[in-house]
C-alpha cells in the first residue's frame, strides 16, 4: 500500500480518463495484468508476479504512480476501464487484482466474463453489497489524514490496517511509517474517501459465467478483508480454488508460499 518511486523503464498509454503508467518485467506468452490495491505501487505488487513465467504487466490506476489523477469520480467502473485498457493494449490473456484491484477485475468480469484465460483475486474486500464497518470508516479516516499532511497520523491508521499478530513487528511498523510519508497529500485521499462504500458488481451471480480456472487467496484476521468475502466470491465461480493463509501471511509471513501458489497457478495452464 504505497506510492512508491516511479520503478525504472516504465511507460504511458493512454487511458479512459487519461495516461496510464504501466512497467512491464519479463518477457514472451502468455502477459498477464495485475491490478494493486487501494493506495498501492507497482513496486508492492510485483512480488505476486515473481514466481510467474511469461511477460508481467504492472500498472498504476488513476492517481497513483506517474498516472493521470482524472476529475471523473473513483468508481469500480473506472477503475474497471482503465484495467481493460492496459490488458487490451498489452495483449493480457490472465489477470491478477490485489484488494481493489480484484473489484476492478470482477466489474470487468461481470462486462466481460470471457475476457481472461486464468484469474487471481487476492485479499477481496467486496462483492455487490456495501460494507459499513470499522475497517471502512478507517479507510475514510486516512482520507483525513492524507489531506491534513498527517504523517504519524496515516501511520497509526495503516498499523491499525494490519493484521493485530504482526503489528508490533519493527518492520511492519517502518513500512506503515514509510507507507504514510508517501501518501499524505497526494490524489489519493480522493479514493480513500470515495471507494470504500462503493461495489465492485451488480449482481454477484454474473461471476457464475466465467469458466476461467481462478485463484482466489486471502488471510486470517485481516479487517479490512475478511475471510467471508473470499469465500463467498469462490463460491459463485465455477473453477475456483480457495487459499485461506494464517494472519499477516500474504504480506509479512508467508511470501515465499504466495509467490509458490500464484506462480504454480498462473503457470499450470
Amino acid at each position: 500500500m504505497s506510492l512508491a518511486p516511479h520503478p525504472p523503464h516504465t511507460s504511458l498509454l493512454d487511458g479512459p480518463d487519461g495516461a496510464l503508467e504501466y512497467l512491464l518485467t519479463g518477457s514472451g506468452e502468455p502477459t498477464t495484468v495485475f491490478g494493486h490495491g487501494l493506495a498501492g505501487s507497482i513496486e508492492t505488487t510485483r512480488p505476486f508476479g515473481s514466481g510467474v513465467e511469461g511477460t508481467r504487466a504492472f500498472f498504476h490506476f488513476r492517481g497513483h504512480g506517474a498516472s493521470a489523477a482524472p476529475e471523473t469520480g473513483w468508481t469500480y467502473a473506472a477503475l474497471s476501464a482503465e484495467l481493460r485498457a492496459v490488458a487490451d493494449h498489452l495483449g493480457a490473456t490472465r489477470a491478477l487484482g490485489v484488494s481493489m484491484g480484484a473489484g476492478a477485475l470482477c466489474h470487468l468480469l461481470e462486462e466481460t466474463p470471457d475476457r481472461f484465460e486464468r484469474l487471481v483475486l487476492v485479499m477481496p474486500a467486496v462483492i455487490d453489497r456495501p460494507r459499513d464497518d470499522e475497517a471502512i470508516d478507517r479507510l475514510v479516516a486516512m482520507a483525513e489524514e492524507a489531506d491534513h499532511r498527517d504523517v504519524e497520523g496515516m501511520a497509526r491508521l495503516l498499523l491499525l490496517d494490519q493484521p493485530e499478530e504482526v503489528r508490533d513487528q519493527p518492520a511492519v511498523r517502518l513500512w506503515c511509517r514509510r507507507q504514510a510519508a508517501t501518501l499524505v497529500g497526494t490524489p489519493v485521499s480522493r479514493a480513500l474517501r470515495e471507494l470504500p462504500h462503493g461495489i465492485p458488481m451488480g449482481d454477484r451471480a454474473a461471476l457464475r459465467t466465467v469458466a476461467a480456472p481462478t485463484l482466489v487467496l486471502t488471510q486470517e484476521h485481516d479487517a479490512a478483508h475478511p475471510v467471508w468475502v473470499a469465500e463467498q466470491l469462490a463460491a459463485e465461480l465455477p473453477d475456483a480454488r480457495l487459499e485461506v493463509l494464517p494472519a499477516g501471511g500474504i504480506m509479512w509471513r508467508h511470501r515465499a508460499r504466495v509467490r509458490d501458489l500464484i506462480g504454480g497457478f498462473l503457470n499450470d495452464g
